[in-house]
Protein backbone atom coordinates (compact mmCIF):
# COMPACT_ATOMS: atom_id res chain seq x y z
CA UNK A 1 0.00 0.00 0.00
CA UNK A 2 1.07 3.63 -0.52
CA UNK A 3 1.18 6.57 1.67
CA UNK A 4 -1.46 9.29 1.16
CA UNK A 5 1.71 11.45 -0.39
CA UNK A 6 3.93 8.28 -1.28
CA UNK A 7 4.22 6.39 -5.32
CA UNK A 8 2.02 3.23 -5.90
CA UNK A 9 3.68 0.37 -6.38
CA UNK A 10 2.94 -2.99 -7.73
CA UNK A 11 -0.18 -4.00 -6.47
CA UNK A 12 -1.89 -0.66 -6.80
CA UNK A 13 -0.99 -1.34 -11.36
CA UNK A 14 -1.74 -4.78 -11.24
CA UNK A 15 -5.28 -3.70 -9.28
CA UNK A 16 -5.78 -0.56 -12.01
CA UNK A 17 -6.18 -3.93 -14.84
CA UNK A 18 -8.77 -4.88 -12.33
CA UNK A 19 -10.54 -1.48 -12.64
CA UNK A 20 -10.26 -1.57 -16.23
CA UNK A 21 -11.70 -4.87 -16.74
CA UNK A 22 -15.63 -3.06 -15.90
CA UNK A 23 -14.32 -0.25 -17.35
CA UNK A 24 -13.60 -2.05 -20.43
CA UNK A 25 -16.74 -4.27 -20.48
CA UNK A 26 -19.51 -0.96 -19.66
CA UNK A 27 -18.40 0.70 -22.34
CA UNK A 28 -18.44 -2.24 -25.21
CA UNK A 29 -22.07 -2.88 -23.89
CA UNK A 30 -24.15 -0.26 -25.90
CA UNK A 31 -21.73 -0.76 -29.24
CA UNK A 32 -22.49 -4.63 -29.02
CA UNK A 33 -26.47 -3.69 -28.63
CA UNK A 34 -26.22 -1.62 -31.92
CA UNK A 35 -25.19 -3.93 -34.43
CA UNK A 36 -27.76 -6.43 -32.28
CA UNK A 37 -30.52 -4.58 -32.89
CA UNK A 38 -31.73 -5.96 -36.30
CA UNK A 39 -31.69 -9.26 -35.11
CA UNK A 40 -33.79 -8.20 -31.79
CA UNK A 41 -36.59 -6.16 -34.22
CA UNK A 42 -36.64 -9.51 -36.34
CA UNK A 43 -37.22 -12.10 -33.04
CA UNK A 44 -38.35 -9.96 -30.77
CA UNK A 45 -40.57 -7.59 -32.85
CA UNK A 46 -40.54 -4.76 -30.29
CA UNK A 47 -42.40 -1.48 -31.28
CA UNK A 48 -40.08 1.62 -32.04
CA UNK A 49 -40.68 2.58 -28.37
CA UNK A 50 -39.94 -0.16 -27.35
CA UNK A 51 -37.02 -0.56 -29.46
CA UNK A 52 -35.57 3.05 -27.76
CA UNK A 53 -36.62 1.60 -24.32
CA UNK A 54 -34.40 -1.48 -25.09
CA UNK A 55 -31.47 0.84 -26.38
CA UNK A 56 -31.89 3.64 -23.53
CA UNK A 57 -33.07 2.02 -20.21
CA UNK A 58 -29.55 0.67 -19.63
CA UNK A 59 -28.14 4.27 -19.95
CA UNK A 60 -30.90 6.46 -17.94
CA UNK A 61 -31.20 4.08 -14.88
CA UNK A 62 -27.46 4.45 -15.01
CA UNK A 63 -27.52 7.89 -14.92
CA UNK A 64 -30.00 8.36 -12.72
CA UNK A 65 -28.48 5.85 -10.07
CA UNK A 66 -24.83 6.71 -10.11
CA UNK A 67 -24.65 9.75 -7.71
CA UNK A 68 -26.71 7.79 -4.87
CA UNK A 69 -24.25 4.95 -5.75
CA UNK A 70 -21.48 7.08 -5.47
CA UNK A 71 -22.35 8.85 -2.47
CA UNK A 72 -23.14 5.25 -1.29
CA UNK A 73 -19.59 3.77 -1.97
CA UNK A 74 -18.26 6.93 0.12
CA UNK A 75 -19.98 5.06 2.83
CA UNK A 76 -19.91 1.25 3.12
CA UNK A 77 -16.63 0.98 0.45
CA UNK A 78 -15.66 0.88 -2.69
CA UNK A 79 -14.35 -1.91 -3.37
CA UNK A 80 -17.51 -3.55 -1.84
CA UNK A 81 -19.81 -2.07 -3.71
CA UNK A 82 -17.40 -2.40 -7.22
CA UNK A 83 -18.30 -6.14 -6.46
CA UNK A 84 -21.59 -5.89 -5.18
CA UNK A 85 -22.06 -4.52 -9.24
CA UNK A 86 -20.00 -6.75 -10.51
CA UNK A 87 -22.18 -9.80 -9.42
CA UNK A 88 -25.48 -7.94 -10.30
CA UNK A 89 -24.20 -7.25 -13.93
CA UNK A 90 -23.22 -10.99 -14.43
CA UNK A 91 -27.07 -12.14 -13.24
CA UNK A 92 -28.67 -9.22 -15.30
CA UNK A 93 -26.51 -10.03 -18.45
CA UNK A 94 -27.48 -13.82 -18.17
CA UNK A 95 -31.38 -12.75 -18.02
CA UNK A 96 -30.77 -10.26 -20.90
CA UNK A 97 -29.24 -12.61 -23.20
CA UNK A 98 -32.34 -15.71 -22.57
CA UNK A 99 -34.99 -12.60 -22.83
CA UNK A 100 -38.24 -14.04 -25.03
CA UNK A 101 -39.88 -10.80 -25.18
CA UNK A 102 -39.37 -6.79 -25.47
CA UNK A 103 -40.38 -6.44 -22.38
CA UNK A 104 -37.98 -9.19 -20.15
CA UNK A 105 -35.57 -7.74 -22.30
CA UNK A 106 -36.31 -4.21 -21.23
CA UNK A 107 -36.62 -5.74 -17.79
CA UNK A 108 -33.11 -7.01 -17.86
CA UNK A 109 -31.49 -3.52 -19.69
CA UNK A 110 -32.79 -1.94 -16.66
CA UNK A 111 -30.96 -4.50 -14.00
CA UNK A 112 -28.31 -3.98 -15.99
CA UNK A 113 -28.23 -0.44 -15.53
CA UNK A 114 -28.68 -0.35 -12.01
CA UNK A 115 -25.26 -3.09 -11.51
CA UNK A 116 -23.38 -0.52 -14.01
CA UNK A 117 -24.61 2.15 -11.50
CA UNK A 118 -22.28 0.44 -8.52
CA UNK A 119 -19.43 0.19 -11.40
CA UNK A 120 -19.16 3.32 -12.58
CA UNK A 121 -18.26 5.91 -9.96
CA UNK A 122 -16.15 2.50 -8.43
CA UNK A 123 -13.60 2.46 -10.66
CA UNK A 124 -12.93 6.27 -10.96
CA UNK A 125 -12.53 6.80 -7.32
CA UNK A 126 -9.83 3.91 -6.45
CA UNK A 127 -8.21 5.51 -9.14
CA UNK A 128 -8.50 8.61 -6.71
CA UNK A 129 -7.79 6.77 -4.12
CA UNK A 130 -4.83 4.25 -5.17
CA UNK A 131 -2.62 7.14 -7.35
CA UNK A 132 -1.74 10.15 -5.04
CA UNK A 133 1.20 11.46 -7.46
CA UNK A 134 0.08 13.56 -9.90
CA UNK A 135 2.31 11.96 -12.85
CA UNK A 136 1.44 8.24 -11.93
CA UNK A 137 -2.53 9.53 -11.69
CA UNK A 138 -2.44 11.13 -14.64
CA UNK A 139 -1.05 7.87 -16.29
CA UNK A 140 -3.88 5.68 -14.68
CA UNK A 141 -6.33 8.03 -15.60
CA UNK A 142 -5.12 7.92 -19.12
CA UNK A 143 -4.98 3.68 -19.16
CA UNK A 144 -8.55 4.55 -17.99
CA UNK A 145 -9.14 6.58 -20.31
CA UNK A 146 -7.94 4.27 -23.21
CA UNK A 147 -10.05 1.44 -21.76
CA UNK A 148 -13.10 3.70 -22.69
CA UNK A 149 -12.37 4.45 -25.99
CA UNK A 150 -11.07 0.69 -26.33
CA UNK A 151 -14.68 -0.32 -25.30
CA UNK A 152 -16.18 1.71 -27.55
CA UNK A 153 -14.38 0.37 -30.57
CA UNK A 154 -13.95 -3.47 -29.60
CA UNK A 155 -18.16 -3.37 -28.98
CA UNK A 156 -18.83 -3.19 -32.63
CA UNK A 157 -16.51 -6.12 -33.60
CA UNK A 158 -17.32 -7.85 -30.85
CA UNK A 159 -20.69 -7.49 -31.29
CA UNK A 160 -20.40 -8.67 -35.16
CA UNK A 161 -17.94 -11.70 -34.64
CA UNK A 162 -20.62 -13.32 -32.47
CA UNK A 163 -24.02 -11.98 -34.25
CA UNK A 164 -22.50 -13.66 -37.65
CA UNK A 165 -21.94 -17.13 -35.61
CA UNK A 166 -24.48 -16.73 -32.66
CA UNK A 167 -27.91 -15.70 -31.47
CA UNK A 168 -28.54 -11.73 -30.20
CA UNK A 169 -28.26 -12.90 -26.98
CA UNK A 170 -24.48 -13.95 -26.93
CA UNK A 171 -23.70 -9.84 -27.02
CA UNK A 172 -24.86 -10.00 -23.51
CA UNK A 173 -22.59 -13.36 -22.25
CA UNK A 174 -19.21 -11.30 -23.23
CA UNK A 175 -19.62 -9.60 -19.78
CA UNK A 176 -20.36 -12.59 -17.76
CA UNK A 177 -16.48 -14.23 -17.87
CA UNK A 178 -15.31 -10.45 -17.54
CA UNK A 179 -17.18 -9.70 -14.36
CA UNK A 180 -17.02 -12.97 -12.67
CA UNK A 181 -12.50 -12.20 -13.13
CA UNK A 182 -13.31 -8.96 -11.22
CA UNK A 183 -15.33 -10.86 -8.21
CA UNK A 184 -12.47 -13.09 -7.63
CA UNK A 185 -9.30 -10.46 -8.35
CA UNK A 186 -10.91 -7.62 -6.47
CA UNK A 187 -10.23 -9.13 -2.63
CA UNK A 188 -7.08 -9.75 -3.22
CA UNK A 189 -5.59 -6.54 -5.46
CA UNK A 190 -7.85 -3.82 -4.65
CA UNK A 191 -8.00 -1.86 -1.13
CA UNK A 192 -10.92 -0.99 0.03
CA UNK A 193 -11.83 2.80 1.39
CA UNK A 194 -14.32 4.51 2.55
CA UNK A 195 -14.88 7.99 4.21
CA UNK A 196 -14.20 8.05 7.76
CA UNK A 197 -17.09 10.24 9.08
CA UNK A 198 -19.61 9.92 6.01
CA UNK A 199 -22.71 11.07 8.15
CA UNK A 200 -26.51 9.40 7.13
CA UNK A 201 -27.30 8.64 3.65
CA UNK A 202 -29.41 10.79 2.24
CA UNK A 203 -32.22 8.15 1.16
CA UNK A 204 -34.68 11.35 0.08
CA UNK A 205 -32.00 12.86 -2.02
CA UNK A 206 -31.32 9.62 -3.85
CA UNK A 207 -34.97 9.30 -4.52
CA UNK A 208 -34.92 12.99 -5.88
CA UNK A 209 -32.29 12.11 -8.00
CA UNK A 210 -33.69 9.23 -9.87
CA UNK A 211 -36.92 10.86 -10.42
CA UNK A 212 -35.25 13.83 -11.74
CA UNK A 213 -33.88 11.78 -14.33
CA UNK A 214 -36.71 8.75 -15.51
CA UNK A 215 -39.90 10.40 -15.66
CA UNK A 216 -37.89 13.70 -17.59
CA UNK A 217 -36.14 11.61 -20.31
CA UNK A 218 -39.33 9.72 -21.04
CA UNK A 219 -41.31 12.27 -21.38
CA UNK A 220 -39.27 13.94 -23.64
CA UNK A 221 -39.04 10.88 -25.90
CA UNK A 222 -42.45 10.39 -26.16
CA UNK A 223 -43.05 13.98 -26.47
CA UNK A 224 -40.76 13.43 -29.29
CA UNK A 225 -41.83 11.26 -31.45
CA UNK A 226 -45.78 11.32 -30.49
CA UNK A 227 -46.56 15.06 -30.15
CA UNK A 228 -48.09 16.14 -26.78
CA UNK A 229 -49.97 13.60 -24.74
CA UNK A 230 -51.02 14.12 -20.65
CA UNK A 231 -49.22 11.01 -19.78
CA UNK A 232 -45.56 12.22 -21.01
CA UNK A 233 -46.11 15.45 -20.15
CA UNK A 234 -47.08 14.93 -16.68
CA UNK A 235 -43.50 12.88 -16.25
CA UNK A 236 -41.82 15.72 -17.72
CA UNK A 237 -43.24 18.16 -15.11
CA UNK A 238 -42.39 15.82 -12.39
CA UNK A 239 -39.08 15.44 -13.47
CA UNK A 240 -38.68 18.73 -13.62
CA UNK A 241 -40.49 19.64 -10.08
CA UNK A 242 -37.55 16.83 -8.61
CA UNK A 243 -34.76 18.49 -10.57
CA UNK A 244 -35.54 21.30 -8.31
CA UNK A 245 -36.42 19.72 -5.33
CA UNK A 246 -33.11 17.87 -5.49
CA UNK A 247 -31.08 21.11 -5.64
CA UNK A 248 -32.83 22.51 -2.56
CA UNK A 249 -32.04 19.18 -1.06
CA UNK A 250 -28.21 19.43 -1.53
CA UNK A 251 -28.31 22.93 -0.38
CA UNK A 252 -30.20 22.14 3.28
CA UNK A 253 -29.46 18.54 3.33
CA UNK A 254 -26.96 17.99 6.94
CA UNK A 255 -25.03 14.83 5.01
CA UNK A 256 -25.87 15.72 1.03
CA UNK A 257 -25.35 12.99 -1.49
CA UNK A 258 -23.15 15.56 -3.42
CA UNK A 259 -21.34 18.83 -1.82
CA UNK A 260 -23.23 22.21 -3.52
CA UNK A 261 -19.11 23.03 -3.34
CA UNK A 262 -18.32 21.07 -5.98
CA UNK A 263 -20.33 23.15 -8.38
CA UNK A 264 -18.40 26.16 -7.11
CA UNK A 265 -15.80 24.76 -8.77
CA UNK A 266 -15.37 26.12 -12.39
CA UNK A 267 -13.05 23.70 -13.68
CA UNK A 268 -15.16 20.62 -11.99
CA UNK A 269 -18.47 22.08 -13.41
CA UNK A 270 -16.74 23.22 -17.05
CA UNK A 271 -15.52 19.59 -17.36
CA UNK A 272 -19.27 18.02 -16.87
CA UNK A 273 -20.72 20.64 -19.37
CA UNK A 274 -18.22 19.66 -21.85
CA UNK A 275 -18.46 16.04 -21.72
CA UNK A 276 -22.71 15.60 -21.35
CA UNK A 277 -22.59 17.52 -24.81
CA UNK A 278 -19.57 15.08 -26.41
CA UNK A 279 -21.20 12.39 -25.31
CA UNK A 280 -24.89 13.32 -26.48
CA UNK A 281 -23.23 13.90 -30.01
CA UNK A 282 -20.99 10.72 -30.14
CA UNK A 283 -23.62 7.98 -28.85
CA UNK A 284 -26.63 10.22 -30.12
CA UNK A 285 -25.37 9.56 -33.77
CA UNK A 286 -23.90 6.27 -33.40
CA UNK A 287 -26.71 4.72 -33.36
CA UNK A 288 -27.82 6.08 -36.57
CA UNK A 289 -24.54 5.23 -38.56
CA UNK A 290 -24.60 1.24 -37.39
CA UNK A 291 -27.77 1.42 -38.68
CA UNK A 292 -27.52 2.93 -41.85
CA UNK A 293 -24.41 0.18 -42.48
CA UNK A 294 -26.56 -2.81 -41.70
CA UNK A 295 -29.57 -1.73 -42.80
CA UNK A 296 -29.61 0.73 -45.54
CA UNK A 297 -26.12 -0.30 -47.24
CA UNK A 298 -27.31 -3.99 -46.73
CA UNK A 299 -23.82 -5.15 -44.83
CA UNK A 300 -23.52 -8.11 -42.19
CA UNK A 301 -23.10 -7.03 -38.71
CA UNK A 302 -19.38 -8.30 -38.69
CA UNK A 303 -18.48 -6.30 -41.99
CA UNK A 304 -20.18 -3.60 -40.80
CA UNK A 305 -18.22 -3.57 -37.29
CA UNK A 306 -14.98 -4.09 -39.50
CA UNK A 307 -15.78 -1.08 -41.77
CA UNK A 308 -16.53 1.08 -38.48
CA UNK A 309 -12.94 0.58 -37.14
CA UNK A 310 -12.23 2.59 -39.22
CA UNK A 311 -13.03 5.45 -38.09
CA UNK A 312 -11.60 5.16 -34.72
CA UNK A 313 -7.70 5.96 -36.63
CA UNK A 314 -8.85 9.54 -36.23
CA UNK A 315 -10.27 8.70 -32.96
CA UNK A 316 -6.76 7.55 -31.70
CA UNK A 317 -5.21 10.38 -33.97
CA UNK A 318 -6.94 13.14 -32.11
CA UNK A 319 -6.39 11.98 -28.74
CA UNK A 320 -2.78 11.90 -28.96
CA UNK A 321 -2.86 15.24 -30.43
CA UNK A 322 -4.93 16.92 -27.73
CA UNK A 323 -2.73 14.65 -24.99
CA UNK A 324 0.55 16.02 -26.48
CA UNK A 325 -1.18 19.56 -26.75
CA UNK A 326 -2.74 19.64 -23.07
CA UNK A 327 0.44 20.69 -21.82
CA UNK A 328 1.01 23.96 -23.45
CA UNK A 329 -2.12 25.13 -25.11
CA UNK A 330 -5.27 26.42 -22.31
CA UNK A 331 -8.16 24.04 -22.47
CA UNK A 332 -10.36 26.70 -23.88
CA UNK A 333 -9.21 26.61 -27.42
CA UNK A 334 -8.70 22.62 -27.29
CA UNK A 335 -11.95 22.10 -26.39
CA UNK A 336 -13.74 25.02 -28.77
CA UNK A 337 -11.48 22.96 -31.84
CA UNK A 338 -12.96 19.60 -30.77
CA UNK A 339 -16.36 20.75 -31.25
CA UNK A 340 -16.32 22.87 -34.28
CA UNK A 341 -14.34 19.82 -35.71
CA UNK A 342 -17.67 17.31 -34.37
CA UNK A 343 -19.99 20.25 -35.82
CA UNK A 344 -18.17 19.67 -39.13
CA UNK A 345 -18.61 16.10 -38.83
CA UNK A 346 -22.29 16.41 -38.46
CA UNK A 347 -22.42 18.73 -41.90
CA UNK A 348 -20.77 16.01 -43.55
CA UNK A 349 -23.32 13.12 -42.44
CA UNK A 350 -26.49 15.83 -43.30
CA UNK A 351 -25.03 14.87 -47.25
CA UNK A 352 -25.48 11.21 -46.69
CA UNK A 353 -28.21 9.18 -49.13
CA UNK A 354 -28.82 5.83 -49.52
CA UNK A 355 -26.21 5.39 -52.64
CA UNK A 356 -23.90 7.92 -50.78
CA UNK A 357 -20.30 6.35 -51.54
CA UNK A 358 -19.29 4.48 -48.06
CA UNK A 359 -15.95 6.84 -47.69
CA UNK A 360 -18.37 9.96 -47.54
CA UNK A 361 -20.09 8.09 -44.32
CA UNK A 362 -16.98 6.82 -42.72
CA UNK A 363 -15.19 10.37 -43.13
CA UNK A 364 -18.21 11.88 -41.77
CA UNK A 365 -18.05 9.09 -38.48
CA UNK A 366 -14.67 9.87 -38.09
CA UNK A 367 -14.77 13.19 -37.72
CA UNK A 368 -17.68 13.43 -35.37
CA UNK A 369 -15.86 11.04 -33.34
CA UNK A 370 -12.41 12.71 -33.30
CA UNK A 371 -14.05 16.16 -32.54
CA UNK A 372 -16.11 14.59 -29.46
CA UNK A 373 -13.92 12.47 -27.92
CA UNK A 374 -10.72 14.44 -28.23
CA UNK A 375 -12.53 16.99 -26.31
CA UNK A 376 -13.80 14.81 -23.80
CA UNK A 377 -10.51 12.97 -22.94
CA UNK A 378 -9.48 16.31 -21.83
CA UNK A 379 -11.82 16.20 -18.40
CA UNK A 380 -11.00 13.03 -16.66
CA UNK A 381 -8.25 14.80 -15.02
CA UNK A 382 -10.04 17.91 -14.22
CA UNK A 383 -12.98 16.18 -12.38
CA UNK A 384 -10.57 13.93 -10.37
CA UNK A 385 -7.98 16.85 -9.16
CA UNK A 386 -11.22 19.60 -8.60
CA UNK A 387 -12.12 17.32 -5.89
CA UNK A 388 -11.25 16.35 -2.59
CA UNK A 389 -10.34 12.88 -1.51
CA UNK A 390 -13.06 12.25 0.42
CA UNK A 391 -15.33 13.08 -2.29
CA UNK A 392 -13.67 11.05 -4.98
CA UNK A 393 -17.09 8.61 -5.11
CA UNK A 394 -19.63 11.60 -5.02
CA UNK A 395 -17.68 13.51 -7.33
CA UNK A 396 -16.63 10.63 -10.15
CA UNK A 397 -20.34 9.63 -10.00
CA UNK A 398 -21.53 13.53 -11.04
CA UNK A 399 -19.07 13.10 -13.57
CA UNK A 400 -20.48 9.76 -15.13
CA UNK A 401 -23.91 10.86 -14.64
CA UNK A 402 -23.24 13.92 -16.90
CA UNK A 403 -21.88 11.59 -19.12
CA UNK A 404 -24.36 8.91 -19.59
CA UNK A 405 -27.07 11.67 -19.17
CA UNK A 406 -25.68 12.50 -22.36
CA UNK A 407 -25.58 9.72 -23.91
CA UNK A 408 -28.82 8.87 -23.16
CA UNK A 409 -30.41 12.28 -23.90
CA UNK A 410 -28.48 11.85 -27.94
CA UNK A 411 -29.83 8.43 -28.05
CA UNK A 412 -33.27 9.62 -26.71
CA UNK A 413 -33.41 13.35 -28.89
CA UNK A 414 -31.92 12.27 -31.79
CA UNK A 415 -33.21 8.85 -32.22
CA UNK A 416 -36.66 10.45 -31.57
CA UNK A 417 -36.32 12.90 -34.19
CA UNK A 418 -34.99 10.21 -36.38
CA UNK A 419 -37.65 8.09 -36.15
CA UNK A 420 -40.15 10.67 -36.04
CA UNK A 421 -39.17 11.88 -39.60
CA UNK A 422 -39.25 8.58 -40.30
CA UNK A 423 -43.01 7.34 -39.29
CA UNK A 424 -44.10 10.66 -40.92
CA UNK A 425 -42.07 9.88 -44.52
CA UNK A 426 -43.64 6.33 -44.37
CA UNK A 427 -46.98 7.17 -43.27
CA UNK A 428 -49.22 7.15 -46.70
CA UNK A 429 -46.43 5.99 -49.05
CA UNK A 430 -46.41 2.53 -48.29
CA UNK A 431 -47.02 0.35 -50.91
CA UNK A 432 -50.49 -0.96 -51.64
CA UNK A 433 -50.15 -4.80 -50.33
CA UNK A 434 -48.31 -3.83 -47.29
CA UNK A 435 -51.71 -3.52 -45.30
CA UNK A 436 -52.30 -3.86 -41.32
CA UNK A 437 -49.76 -5.49 -38.93
CA UNK A 438 -46.80 -5.54 -42.07
CA UNK A 439 -47.54 -1.48 -42.04
CA UNK A 440 -47.03 -1.20 -38.21
CA UNK A 441 -44.23 -3.13 -38.30
CA UNK A 442 -42.33 -0.90 -41.58
CA UNK A 443 -43.22 2.17 -39.95
CA UNK A 444 -42.33 1.61 -36.49
CA UNK A 445 -38.52 0.97 -37.27
CA UNK A 446 -36.38 0.29 -40.21
CA UNK A 447 -35.39 -3.27 -39.12
CA UNK A 448 -39.00 -3.99 -39.03
CA UNK A 449 -39.68 -2.39 -42.49
CA UNK A 450 -36.41 -4.55 -44.09
CA UNK A 451 -38.23 -7.81 -42.43
CA UNK A 452 -41.43 -7.25 -43.79
CA UNK A 453 -39.78 -6.16 -47.41
CA UNK A 454 -38.02 -9.56 -47.35
CA UNK A 455 -41.26 -11.73 -46.96
CA UNK A 456 -43.46 -9.59 -49.38
CA UNK A 457 -40.91 -10.14 -51.76
CA UNK A 458 -41.10 -8.73 -55.49
CA UNK A 459 -41.42 -5.51 -56.58
CA UNK A 460 -44.05 -4.31 -53.37
CA UNK A 461 -41.01 -5.34 -51.22
CA UNK A 462 -38.00 -3.73 -53.54
CA UNK A 463 -40.38 -0.58 -53.22
CA UNK A 464 -41.00 -0.92 -49.54
CA UNK A 465 -37.35 -1.24 -49.23
CA UNK A 466 -36.18 2.13 -50.62
CA UNK A 467 -39.22 3.99 -49.71
CA UNK A 468 -37.70 2.89 -46.11
CA UNK A 469 -34.11 3.41 -46.22
CA UNK A 470 -34.66 6.64 -48.02
CA UNK A 471 -37.07 7.81 -44.89
CA UNK A 472 -34.15 6.72 -42.49
CA UNK A 473 -32.00 8.54 -44.44
CA UNK A 474 -34.29 11.82 -43.94
CA UNK A 475 -34.55 11.14 -40.40
CA UNK A 476 -30.34 11.00 -40.42
CA UNK A 477 -30.12 14.38 -41.80
CA UNK A 478 -32.34 16.23 -38.84
CA UNK A 479 -30.73 14.71 -35.98
CA UNK A 480 -27.16 15.55 -37.98
CA UNK A 481 -28.75 19.19 -38.45
CA UNK A 482 -29.55 18.99 -34.51
CA UNK A 483 -26.05 17.77 -34.04
CA UNK A 484 -24.50 20.39 -35.63
CA UNK A 485 -26.42 23.44 -33.83
CA UNK A 486 -25.93 21.42 -30.33
CA UNK A 487 -21.78 21.27 -31.00
CA UNK A 488 -21.24 25.08 -32.88
CA UNK A 489 -22.98 26.17 -29.40
CA UNK A 490 -21.10 23.94 -26.89
CA UNK A 491 -18.05 25.72 -28.87
CA UNK A 492 -19.20 28.69 -27.65
CA UNK A 493 -20.00 27.87 -24.57
CA UNK A 494 -16.78 26.32 -24.09
CA UNK A 495 -14.60 28.96 -25.07
CA UNK A 496 -16.54 30.78 -22.29
CA UNK A 497 -16.64 28.13 -19.22
CA UNK A 498 -12.85 27.21 -19.68
CA UNK A 499 -11.35 31.00 -20.90
CA UNK A 500 -9.82 31.29 -17.28
CA UNK A 501 -8.06 27.56 -17.03
CA UNK A 502 -4.16 27.75 -17.71
CA UNK A 503 -2.24 25.19 -19.95
CA UNK A 504 -0.83 22.36 -17.80
CA UNK A 505 -2.71 20.52 -14.58
CA UNK A 506 -5.74 21.70 -13.08
CA UNK A 507 -5.83 23.13 -9.71
CA UNK A 508 -8.82 22.23 -7.75
CA UNK A 509 -9.50 21.73 -3.52
CA UNK A 510 -8.29 18.16 -4.68
CA UNK A 511 -5.39 18.82 -6.17
CA UNK A 512 -1.78 17.17 -5.05
CA UNK A 513 -0.56 18.45 -1.80
CA UNK A 514 -4.04 18.49 -0.56
CA UNK A 515 -4.11 15.65 2.27
CA UNK A 516 -7.08 13.38 2.52
CA UNK A 517 -7.30 13.79 5.88
CA UNK A 518 -11.04 12.41 6.32
CA UNK A 519 -10.43 9.69 3.98
CA UNK A 520 -8.08 6.48 4.89
CA UNK A 521 -8.29 2.86 3.71
CA UNK A 522 -10.75 1.06 5.53
CA UNK A 523 -9.53 -1.86 8.06
CA UNK A 524 -9.58 -5.21 6.85
CA UNK A 525 -12.21 -7.16 8.74
CA UNK A 526 -9.20 -8.93 10.58
CA UNK A 527 -7.64 -5.94 11.83
CA UNK A 528 -11.13 -4.61 12.93
CA UNK A 529 -11.71 -8.04 15.47
CA UNK A 530 -8.09 -7.94 16.55
CA UNK A 531 -8.60 -3.74 17.47
CA UNK A 532 -11.86 -5.47 19.58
Amino acid sequence: MTTPHGRAGRREWTGLAVLLLPTLVLTMDMGVLFFAVPFISTDLRPSGTQQLWILDIYSFLLAGLLVPMGALGDRIGRRRLLMLGAGGFTVASLLAAHADGAGQLIAARALLGVAGATLMPSTLALIRNMFHDPRQRQAALGAWSGAMMGGATLGPVVGGLLLDHFWWGSAFLVAVPVMLLVLAAAPTLLPEYRTARPGRFDLVGAALAITAVLPAVYGIKNLSVDGPHPLPLAALALGLLSAAGLTVRLRTAAHPLVDPALFRIRSFTGAITVNTVAMFALMGFTLFTSQYLQLVRGMSPLSAALWALLPSVGVGAAVGAVGALAGRVRPAPLMTCGFLVGAAGFGLMALVRPDSPLWLVLTAAGVIAAGTVGTSTLTAEMVVSAAPPEQAGSASATSETATELGSSLGIALLGAAGAAVYKARLDGGLPAGVTGDAARAAQDTLGGAVTVAARAGGPAGGELLAAARSAFTDGMHLAAVAGLVVLVGAAIAAARLMRHLPAGPVAGTGSPGTAPAVTAPAPEPAATAAAA
